[in-house]
């Protein structure tokens, strides 16, 4: 593989902070888990059973659950429970979300930040969301979502994840990708703010 697809749940998510929130520290939940026998078990099991026995709030039971099919070689960094893979990026822009969404929306508008993208619009919430084809000058598909959050301050958070990709090797492409492509419609954006 040519290129990093991220780092581990578990490499994100420190020991102390773990074991604070939910009083195990990783280790504690593998052993947990393993005792249980989680690796012959469903992804919504794991959690479910983390959220249900062990009354741990449900981001941390999916984080726990990611770390240890991680772990045990249940799935990579970028894949998901049902094997697809996934990357995503955010970026906090200088535009309100209508803006961000024409952006992306607006042929004319993409071409100068996302060149030789073509998006074929699936969903569309105003101000909220966009789900898409994806598909570029390589050939390469995939499906985007947008979530997007108006900030008090006019500004826009904005969350993209890109799935359907091929292999890990598209994730850490496209990782590499959506951070160069997301510095560059914030230079647009506050070039030409509306």
């Amino acid at each position: 593989m040519s290129g990093s697809t991220g780092r581990r749940i578990t490499e994100k998510l420190s020991d102390e902070v773990l074991r604070g929130a939910t009083g195990r520290d990783w280790a504690g939940w593998f052993a947990v888990l393993d005792a249980w026998d989680a690796t012959r078990r469903s992804h919504a099991e794991i959690a479910a059973f983390l959220g249900t026995e062990h009354r741990m709030g449900g981001w941390y039971a999916q984080s726990v659950t990611v770390g240890y099919e991680q772990a045990r070689g249940l799935r990579q960094v970028g894949q998901s429970s049902t094997g697809d893979w996934n990357t995503s990026g955010s970026r906090t822009l200088a535009a309100g979300p209508e803006r961000v969404l024409d952006a992306f929306t607006d042929p004319e508008l993409r071409g100068r930040w996302l060149p030789g993208v073509d998006l074929s619009v699936r969903g569309l919430r105003p101000g909220k969301s966009l789900s898409a084809g994806f598909s570029d000058a390589s050939g390469d598909a995939g499906r985007l979502t947008l979530w997007l959050e108006e900030l008090p301050d006019g500004r826009t958070r904005l969350g993209v994840g890109h799935g359907k990709l091929a292999d890990a090797e598209a994730v850490a492409r496209y990782k590499a990708f959506w951070k160069e492509r997301l510095a560059a419609l914030k230079s647009l954006l506050e070039e030409e703010p509306r």
